[in-house]
């Protein structure tokens, strides 16, 4: 797919500017300097998001879009923790990472893309990583679907981009549409994975699949990155367990709960701010749950729309940020004054009327340090200032 000259050159020059290297092309007649720096914008990602990739000599990288839309390693191979047996299906294989992760724990994979060139790089690159078990076919996955054998799991990741290229979040929206394939899908494998974006509306997606039994809410280094909806011939939708997953580089945090249990509680308040101030994790924040959060951890939160919880006793294994409160300030000339003496501070805003930037204007506080200000509302919709350290 590429001559000598330009996988010599992309070599040569990966850790330079694509840009810059693209006006050069009349200097190196023998390389395909288009190609050229498509590798090397993909080695370029591959390194800081697929590292393991990245240091294979060989490996053949998509054009930008699929770098961007591909999974990192790190929720691949979270991904393949979760699925094992004797086959499985990946509908929409881009790129192939998910695939070449989720592989590993089967006897027999398929790789299904519509995409010609995606299906040449996935069969060059399985290869060279040593997964010959894995069968690419080029074609649409609505149409190849009955005539796979009877599978374990089937993942597929819908593009969320409508006909004219624009993002799209709901389900019933991208494309193949998963609500409508759902049943197809469960009568050719056990159970089922769908990879959505990290904006969708949970409860939304949920009230559209009939046999939901997980959701996987799944951040990096306090990022949400993707959820993943699991499906099971054998669940009715009525016994939904919430996964919310924080991947730390030397851990993993897992908080997890029944919605039908988080319905049920009520989720308890605090009338005054505590000792400490909890902050969740970005996967607990997008999941949706509160009063199972404060029941398990028997802390209050601060205001049904402020995503911050307190309590008077330190509650060490709270999955998520921790602060001492040092102080509870209003807006009154000498409470702003005091503030400003601080002269720098981390600020974040939930649930406050103005922004980072026009709240650290007004403090004349400049970015860092060991202070944090949480500007919020209360339960009693009073608007404060919670000066904190981190516990």
């Amino acid at each position: 797919m590429i001559n000598k000259e330009t996988i010599d050159f992309v070599a040569a020059h990966r850790h330079e500017d694509p840009r810059t290297l693209a006006l050069q092309a009349k200097r190196y007649p023998a390389v395909e300097m288009q190609k050229a720096v498509t590798q090397i914008e993909g080695w370029q990602t591959a390194e800081r998001k697929l590292p393991t990739w990245a240091a294979i000599d060989g490996i053949i990288f998509p054009p930008r879009i699929s770098m961007e839309q591909c999974s990192s390693e790190e929720t691949a191979n979270y991904k393949s923790n979760l699925v094992t047996g004797e086959n499985i299906a990946d509908l929409t294989g881009g790129f192939g990472i998910d695939c070449s992760f989720m592989a590993r724990g089967f006897k027999s994979a398929f790789y299904i893309e519509r995409n010609p060139l995606l299906c040449d790089i996935a069969r060059h690159n399985f290869k060279l990583l040593g997964l010959e078990k894995i069968e690419v076919i080029n074609g649409d996955s609505q149409g190849i679907i009955h005539t796979l054998p009877a599978l374990d799991w089937i993942f597929i990741d819908p593009a969320r981009r409508d006909g004219e290229g624009r993002k799209v979040v709901a389900l019933s929206d991208c494309e193949p549409d998963v609500t409508a394939l759902e049943e197809q899908m469960l009568q050719k494998a056990r159970k089922v994975m769908i990879k959505c974006s990290p904006m969708l509306d949970i409860k939304a997606a949920c009230r559209q699949l009939t046999h939901v039994n997980e959701v996987h809410v799944v951040a990096v280094n306090n990022e949400c990155k993707e959820l993943l909806i699991i499906l099971d011939r054998e669940n009715d939708g009525s016994l939904t367990t919430t996964k919310c997953i924080n991947i730390r580089k030397d851990a993993i945090d897992t908080f997890c709960f029944k919605e039908s249990e988080e319905r049920e509680k009520e989720t308890k308040y605090s009338t005054d701010v505590g000792k400490f101030l909890y902050e969740p994790n970005a996967a607990i924040q997008k999941s949706g749950c509160h009063a199972t959060l404060t029941d398990e951890y028997n802390i209050g939160k601060l205001h049904p729309n402020s995503q911050l919880y307190t309590s008077d006793n330190l509650v060490e294994q709270f999955p998520g940020r921790i602060f001492t409160v040092e102080r509870v300030c209003g807006f009154t000339k000498g409470e702003i004054k005091e503030i400003q003496a601080l002269k720098q501070a981390n600020i974040t805003v939930r649930n406050f009327p103005e922004s980072v930037a026009s709240l650290r204007k007004k403090l004349k506080l400049a970015d860092g340090g060991d202070n944090y200000i949480f500007a919020t509302t209360l339960a009693n919709n009073n608007r404060v200032l919670l000066l904190c350290k981190k516990a």
